[in-house]
């Protein structure tokens, strides 16, 4: 039918940008496009917010398929992604200072939603391991 020509067409175009991708270098161009997106897209009536839901499919699908998410309380997979990616508590930045990264391993102080965003965003990761 001549109106699937088009997007035949099309496939040839993007298909590098929606397909899972097999490898890092994949996915990495995956993320890199839906962090241009996310920050392009102004509203929620957006048409493009659909491509980003379905880049995000594709992310999470690479994710299920070869990056094991850690179980367990949420500070050990925080400790576990530290070791992971070789990181130490002045490192984490993103969620305060030493002292305060030190009190959530020590759990003399909850993640909060704002350090758990961060933390998902970083690791690329479901933010529920935190919780």
């Amino acid at each position: 039918m001549a109106q699937y020509e088009g997007i035949i067409n099309a496939w040839t175009l993007v298909s590098q940008y929606l397909t899972v991708p097999s490898n890092e270098k994949e996915l990495n161009r995956l993320i890199e496009f839906s962090d241009f997106l996310m920050d392009s897209i102004e509203d929620e009536n957006d048409p493009r917010l659909g491509l980003l839901d379905t880049l995000g499919t594709l992310i999470a699908e690479y994710e299920k398929r070869h990056i094991q998410e850690p179980k367990g309380d949420p500070i050990e997979c925080l400790r576990f992604l530290m070791e992971e990616h070789g990181l130490k508590q002045k490192d984490l930045v993103e969620i305060g200072s030493p002292g305060v990264v030190s009190e959530i391993l020590n759990g003399k102080r909850e993640l909060n939603k704002r350090q758990i965003k961060a933390l998902s965003e970083r690791f690329h990761c479901n933010p529920a391991i935190f919780i």
